[in-house]
């Protein structure tokens, strides 16, 4: 009817001419809390590589598409397809070795490159794993669906009535830990400041934005951005981060500024994560969740299954989460930590790449 109304009947949803040669892109749009994802479906190449001979663990994968396939997440996240903002994921099928048996394998892709770990995704790719029939036999009242992410294995718990999937979407984080605590940072323009620094499938630095004199409330997002990359840059200068099971996941992704309200409360504590290259996350931040949680579980200000909620100072978006289960993880005492949320869908699109186009693969514009 749209087509129609604008008197160019079919020739409103044809692909435009472009050569055989040039690339086509098909994708699935969601946000959760407001923090979109660009999911796309196949890469063929991505699957390639996975099906390789021996296989590739999901980590050399993330190596081998920044290497070869970088100008896809290039075309996508950026300009004039994307955004500063904008995040996507890359699913490799359960039939690859990268999927290792789970329902589906994922890359991450943002506007600077490739993270290991993002919740808000894994909740929106749980329903998009139902409704687009990669689990085979779903079940009512609720599916568990299993994604082996860069950074582990990850279980989403994802509403099912039999015909399409619901809200809310809940996951299972691999390990989180408290990697350290009360770390003295000396921050250019700020001084000493003290922050803890969690993992939660990403490292993340946390403090209030206090210390920064901000209010995460009320403060202009772009004081706290330039707050929270100061913060992030002096960690990665001045303490070194391990990881249990591999270095290529041991680096510092961002930073996530709070209200300070870090003990058991049945009100919402509020934040805002700044990570890759001084991306605003409009979600609370999935992994963010996570890490904070575990954090909150070390310094005993939480216990087992209290369920605590988390705002986004951007959109107001609201998630939960609670540590669930008490784990070690190498030398860490750790906690698996469930999240829940909510993910809508926002559409579908193809996009073509022509060749002659000088600003094919996009551009960055902050």
């Amino acid at each position: 009817r749209m087509a129609a109304a604008g008197g160019g009947g079919d020739a409103g949803w044809r692909l435009p001419p472009h050569s055989a040669s040039g690339l086509v892109l098909r994708t699935v749009e969601m946000h959760t809390g407001g923090e979109p994802l660009r999911i796309i479906p196949r890469l063929e190449a991505a699957e390639a590589a996975a099906a390789a001979a021996g296989g590739l663990s999901l980590l050399s994968l993330r190596r081998e598409v920044s290497a070869a396939q970088d100008h896809v997440r290039q075309a996508l996240m950026h300009e004039p397809r994307g955004h500063a903002g904008m995040y996507g994921a890359v699913v490799v099928g359960g039939g690859t070795a990268a999927a290792a048996g789970a329902h589906l394998a994922v890359l991450f892709l943002h506007g600077a490159g490739y993270s290991t770990m993002c919740g808000h995704a894994v909740l929106a790719l749980g329903r998009f794993a139902l409704d687009y029939g990669l689990v085979p036999t779903p079940s009512s009242p609720e599916t568990a669906v299993h994604l082996r992410c860069p950074c582990g294995p990850v279980t989403a718990f994802v509403p099912w009535d039999g015909h399409r999937s619901g809200n809310p979407v809940r996951f299972h984080s691999v390990p989180a830990f408290a990697a350290a605590t009360d770390l003295a940072i000396d921050v250019p323009g700020h001084g000493k400041l003290v922050v803890d620094i969690g993992y939660g499938g990403a490292f993340y630095a946390f403090l209030s934005a206090e210390q920064l004199g901000h209010d995460v409330c009320s403060s202009k997002t772009r004081d706290l951005v330039s707050a929270a990359s100061a913060v992030t840059e002096a960690v990665k200068k001045q303490f070194k981060l391990h990881h249990p099971e591999s270095e290529d996941l041991a680096f510092l992704y961002g930073t996530i500024l709070t209200d300070g309200k870090d003990a058991f409360s049945e009100e919402p504590t509020t934040n805002i994560c700044v990570f890759a290259d001084e991306q605003v996350d409009r979600s609370p931040t999935g992994s963010g969740v996570t890490a904070r949680i575990a954090l909150q579980y070390h310094k005993g200000l939480i216990q087992l299954n209290q369920t605590r909620t988390f705002r986004s100072s951007t959109t107001g978006s609201l998630f939960t989460g609670k540590a669930v289960k008490a784990t070690k993880f190498g030398d860490y005492n750790a906690v698996v930590v469930e999240v829940s949320g909510e993910a809508f869908y926002t559409g579908t699109a193809t996009f073509t790449v022509e060749e002659e186009d000088p600003l094919k693969y996009g551009f960055f514009f902050k």
